[in-house]
């Protein structure tokens, strides 16, 4: 099981719950300095084997070492003891305390997580702020942060990056260098394979919960990658999805004149037709989520107007804009979602809020349900409860939800952070075949490479304005950044 100086290795891991085998046998062996990349598609085992290592779930079958010592846990206070600090893909930590409250409940060295905070450039960070009042960028950083005041021997991040600024994330990849030049291991979990190639030593990758290669990013392309964890279903990623032609839009869906909110968003104007995306682009920070809850109902703007089907409307919740066939894909998958809950009810949700007086629930709704699980490719088969769902197959039930219910306009708002490189590509078949189908979409999203995937045209954002319009087809990630930094082309 054990490579020459092997820090952390598992053999023969395996785990089940109930029919559903998440694992079946999974060796992993990561070295002393050796940043190690954990890969698969949905449902692959990524999750599974990383909270068997966290301590927070334990292993039916297998082994594991930490500096050669074969160890089991019982829970994650033996994994934190034995060196494992994790930071999972949902912070850790309690919606209702304080960040303080948080260190104090986890015993974590002030001083330590000061220094840590300054590192990432969150040093004036109000530590008796509630956890549920910051927003996801900094609660990563909390997160990651409380880890790295533990001094542990290995990190185990998951999606680290996906939710932070482009800064942010530069100030994880200088600490994965030092800690490499420390003699300390990583095992990073992330879908961005510009991230693995970067900085990744080694990959595992997983499928159908077997790991099935060990490939050394230098030495092998993103393709590769992609045919390690896809197999024989692997089609060619960089395939652009057909798209309408201009002429064959619609009338305009959706618009928005002159939309502003305080300072975050300012003047805004943009128009989606029927039978097109809409990209959106922009810098962390740039006013992108406030125009989405204004165009969503979450908050009012102070000036301007929104449109849909050339009618103002005044939306006073989301609920407002739902009623007129606006809906969203929000950001956090988890707001929108009810975790303890089954996924044909969790895809059903809308329905029970459209019911009036006697009428009850549409007969249609088994039939509809259905039709979302076999269009979007659900994986049922731990369907008592969503939360036992890999991330990838939450986000087509929050997707999923609005087939059911139906809609004109879709606000999707990155949509395929945090989710493997299939699911993602069908997320983008499906957009396309909605927009084929007379939708009108508003997407915005972090990756840029998936503006000319999927979109028609892009907006940037800089400083809460539009400030440049492309064609998606023409645009490259050169052109946007330049744009989304308030420069000229």
């Amino acid at each position: 099981m054990n490579e020459p100086h092997s820090l952390l290795a598992t053999a023969n891991m395996a785990k089940s719950y109930g029919s559903v085998v998440a694992l079946r046998s999974v060796d992993m062996s990561v070295g002393r300095g050796e940043i190690h990349a954990l890969l698969g598609a949905n449902g692959a085992g990524k999750s599974t084997l990383v909270k068997i290592l966290a301590g927070v779930q334990s292993a039916d079958a297998g082994e594991m070492t930490v500096a050669g010592r074969p160890l089991r846990f019982r829970s994650p206070a033996d994994a934190i003891s034995a060196g494992i600090a994790t930071v999972f893909q949902d912070p850790a930590l309690i919606p209702d305390l304080t960040v303080e409250q948080n260190l104090r409940l986890s015993s974590i060295d002030k001083s330590k997580f000061q220094r840590w905070l300054d590192w990432f450039d969150l040093g004036q960070l109000d530590q008796m702020a509630l956890i549920r009042e910051l927003p996801l960028e900094v609660l990563r950083i909390v997160d990651l942060a409380r880890a790295l005041a533990r001094d542990p021997s290995v990190l185990l991040l998951d999606e680290i990056t996906a939710a932070l600024t482009a800064d942010q994330a530069e100030r994880v990849f200088a600490l994965l260098a030092d800690w490499r030049k420390q003699g300390r291991s990583a095992v990073l979990i992330t879908h961005r394979l510009a991230e693995v190639m970067r900085v990744c030593d080694r990959a595992t990758i997983l499928r159908d919960g077997r790991n099935v290669a060990v490939l050394e990013p230098a030495q092998v392309d993103e393709y590769q990658l992609v045919q390690a964890m896809l197999g024989d279903t692997v089609k060619a990623i960089s395939q652009r999805q057909p798209q309408q032609d201009d002429g064959k839009f619609g009338d305009i869906a959706l618009e928005a004149r002159g939309l502003s909110s305080r300072s975050k968003v300012r003047d805004i104007s943009l128009a989606v037709r029927a039978g097109e995306i809409l990209g959106v682009v922009g810098l962390e920070g740039q006013g992108q989520d406030r125009l989405f809850e204004l165009l969503s109902g979450e908050r009012q703007p102070t000036a301007g107007e929104i449109l849909v089907g050339g009618r103002p409307r005044h939306f006073r919740s989301p609920y407002d804009a739902v009623r007129e066939s606006l809906v969203l894909v929000p950001g956090d998958r988890m707001l929108s979602l009810l975790p303890s809950q089954s996924v044909r009810h969790n895809l059903a949700v809308p329905l029970f809020n459209r019911i009036q007086r006697w009428f009850g629930i549409p007969a249609d709704e088994p039939s509809r349900v259905d039709n979302a699980i076999n269009r979007l490719s659900i994986d049922i088969r731990a369907a008592s409860q969503l939360r036992r769902l890999s991330g990838g197959n939450q986000q087509k039930v929050v997707v999923g939800r609005w087939l059911v219910a139906g809609f004109r306009v879709l606000l999707c708002f990155d949509p395929t952070r945090g989710i493997d490189i299939k699911t993602k590509h069908e997320l983008y078949a499906l957009l396309r075949e909605l927009a084929a189908n007379g939708a009108a979409i508003l997407l915005y999203t972090s990756e840029l490479a998936e503006i000319p995937l999927v979109c028609d045209r892009v907006i940037v954002l800089h400083d809460g304005q539009i400030v440049d319009e492309q064609e998606a087809a023409s645009a490259t990630e050169s052109s946007l950044l330049t744009a989304a930094h308030g420069l000229e082309r």
